[in-house]
């Protein structure tokens, strides 16, 4: 394996999910007490969950690269770039192609551009969001 990242959602997502405990406990503590508290956590604990286990893994090795769930063989990844800052809004934005795979993740600033040489795929390019972003070049690449 040359390169391997989980796209884990970043603190403030649980934090910003976790306003559903207030939510339901204004729906549900007129009903019941017990109903509003177990409701709440039961909902949090389902958000938690489908978050975590819901996360994408971007994966290099020496044939194949994965995205998720989605893969291509390295023989068919052509330029690869690095884009961070102002020049990642607008990859994700004005530039973006409309055939472009994404896998996009609001709270990761940086992307990566993968072009797709394969003359079989309608898909320009491969559009995904790291950490990492010139360790990916970097195991794109080599």
């Amino acid at each position: 394996m040359r390169y391997r990242e989980r796209l884990w959602p970043a603190w403030w997502v649980f934090l910003a999910t976790a306003l559903v405990i207030p939510a339901s406990l204004l729906v549900f503590l007129p009903i019941s007490q017990v109903a509003g508290v177990v409701v709440a956590i039961v909902l949090y604990g389902a958000i938690v969950v489908t978050l975590l286990a819901t996360t994408p893994v971007i994966e290099v090795d020496d044939g194949m690269l994965r995205v998720g769930r989605a893969q291509i063989e390295r023989s068919f990844v052509g330029a690869v770039t690095a884009h961070h800052g102002a020049d990642a809004v607008a990859e994700r934005g004005t530039r973006l192609d409309a055939r472009a795979w994404l896998m996009l993740r609001g709270w990761m600033p940086a992307v990566v551009r993968i072009e797709i040489t394969d003359d079989a795929d309608p898909t320009p390019y491969w559009l995904v969001s790291t950490r990492r972003p010139e360790e990916l070049v970097s195991a794109l690449t080599s």
